[in-house]
């Protein structure tokens, strides 16, 4: 078991009753990725050494909405990586952390975890804090006892993996200063790959000009460096009052290394680190001078959230029991108290895989409510008044999916482990994207591996597949 007990308010007043019931014997969770983990490995545990119960917010309607007010951004709880990659609105006016936001993970994950879980969990390698930093975000807590206290993002995280959060508290909104037209802003992350990697280091950087090209105001976040993510507040002050050349550029680039403390870990030495900081620093301000900032950004970024618009909760099944998911079409109880992995198979659908159970692989792909997630990173319980698609559910009677018949034809499938997720996360782009790219097949499956290294055939069978007749929906009940 994973969590003694599972609650699943549908009204922020009962989800908040909850937690001032219970204080620190439940961890709020709302996209999970790290939660389910951390309770699972004995990371997270109640001050009594046992693992806590979840409250789970994500059956709460209107905290998954994005919107300005007066020039200030606002973010609720429920909003997803994948939900700031999509708005116009964060990517016209807090691009920084749009470019972060897609950088976190894989599309199954960005479709799950929220920002606000991002930095509720405070690791300095945390890509969302470093731009939200940046942008001198503040966050509001709000507890039924004593209602709504709002403060400062850098007073929220006090150290590492350390946040300024009572125990009958929820973070409830998370807000910020849109950018203005005279600024622009830039996030560079360096990985140990191109995709699912945690940062070595990372930059946030959001400079304003005057029409003559003077720096007025700048702002230089630093993740995965120290302790915490730290503002070189030396670059800062050194930028304003001179324009963005060569010298001004490199200087500002070495004065930020007075904010970095970094550490030899697995990732990387603490030397290098502190290259990269002088390194990113300059490719990032050399950028933003060049009017760069956002070269690579994908027109229309892969989701894979299908037809729906990536919002929790989504619309239920109808004609359930209380209890029931809708897998493959079939009203199924499932147990709980376990991942949503370990009960899917535990229920007979072991086309579902184990791979890593812990995010990485993709192996356990499945579409929930029109999403592409990894099942290792869900809890059983949210299952319940949702739809699910897994591998089994593709084929429609007799007749293969378009991926399926496809993949067969390519011979994209060797050792067939990876197989399942990979089959379920190429169906549910082609929900997206009825006639895939090369390029968006890349990007829909980079959060699938293969361990024998066979991706060309399964690409040439994703963009096989568009050329096809297209099939009904497979993520619709």
């Amino acid at each position: 078991m994973t969590y003694p007990f599972y609650i699943a308010p549908t009204s922020l007043a009962d989800a908040l009753a909850a937690k001032a019931r219970y204080g620190a014997a439940a961890r709020i969770i709302a996209g999970a990725t790290d939660l389910l983990l951390e309770i699972e490995r004995g990371v997270r545990k109640t001050p009594a050494g046992v693992a806590p119960g979840v409250i789970d917010l994500t059956r709460i309607p209107g905290l998954a909405e994005i919107d300005e007010q007066d020039g200030m951004i606002h973010l609720g709880p429920l909003v997803t990586h994948n939900q700031c990659v999509a708005s116009p609105l964060i990517v016209d006016k807090a691009f920084p952390l749009a470019r972060a936001c897609w950088e976190v993970g894989a599309p199954q994950i960005r479709n799950r975890g929220t920002i606000a879980g991002n930095i509720i969990t405070a690791s300095p390698a945390n890509d969302a804090i470093a731009p939200l930093l940046a942008l001198d975000a503040v966050v509001t807590l709000t507890s039924a006892a004593r209602g709504a206290r709002t403060l400062p993002l850098a007073a929220f995280v006090t150290g590492f993996r350390k946040v300024d959060m009572a125990d009958d508290e929820i973070l409830t909104r998370i807000s910020f200063r849109a950018m203005q037209p005279d600024q622009a802003g830039i996030f560079i992350k360096l990985g140990l790959r191109r995709a699912q990697a945690i940062s070595v280091v990372n930059v946030a950087v959001i400079v304003g000009r005057d029409a003559a090209g003077t720096v007025t105001r700048a702002a230089i976040a630093l993740g995965s460096v120290a302790a915490t993510v730290v503002r070189a507040t030396a670059a800062e002050t050194f930028l304003v009052g001179k324009p963005l050349d060569a010298a001004t550029i490199e200087q500002a680039a070495a004065l930020a290394l007075e904010a970095a403390t970094p550490i030899d870990d697995i990732r990387s030495s603490a030397d290098y680190r502190r290259g990269m900081v002088r390194t990113l620093v300059m490719r990032a301000l050399r950028q933003i001078a060049a009017g760069d900032e956002r070269a690579g950004w994908p027109a229309r970024p892969v989701l894979l959230w299908g037809e729906s618009d990536g919002k929790w909760p989504a619309a239920s099944p109808s004609n359930l029991q209380p209890g029931e998911a809708l897998v493959n079409g079939r009203a199924v109880s499932l147990p709980g108290g376990m991942t949503l992995l370990d009960s899917l198979r535990a229920a007979g659908f072991v086309g579902v895989k184990e791979g890593c159970a812990e995010g990485e692989c993709g192996a356990c792909t499945v579409i929930m409510d029109g999403m592409a997630v990894m099942a290792c990173m869900a809890p059983a319980e949210r299952a319940a008044g949702s739809a699910i698609v897994t591998v089994e559910g593709l084929q429609t009677d007799a007749q293969l999916h378009p991926v399926q018949a496809a993949i067969v034809a390519t011979g994209g499938v060797q050792c067939g482990y990876c197989t399942p997720g990979f089959l379920v996360s190429a169906a549910n782009l082609l929900q997206e994207r009825p006639h895939p790219t090369i390029g968006e097949a890349q990007e829909a499956l980079t959060g699938n591996f293969c361990r024998c290294t066979g991706y060309r055939k399964i690409l040439d069978a994703v963009v096989h597949a568009g050329q096809v007749q297209p099939k009904e929906p497979v993520n619709q009940p």
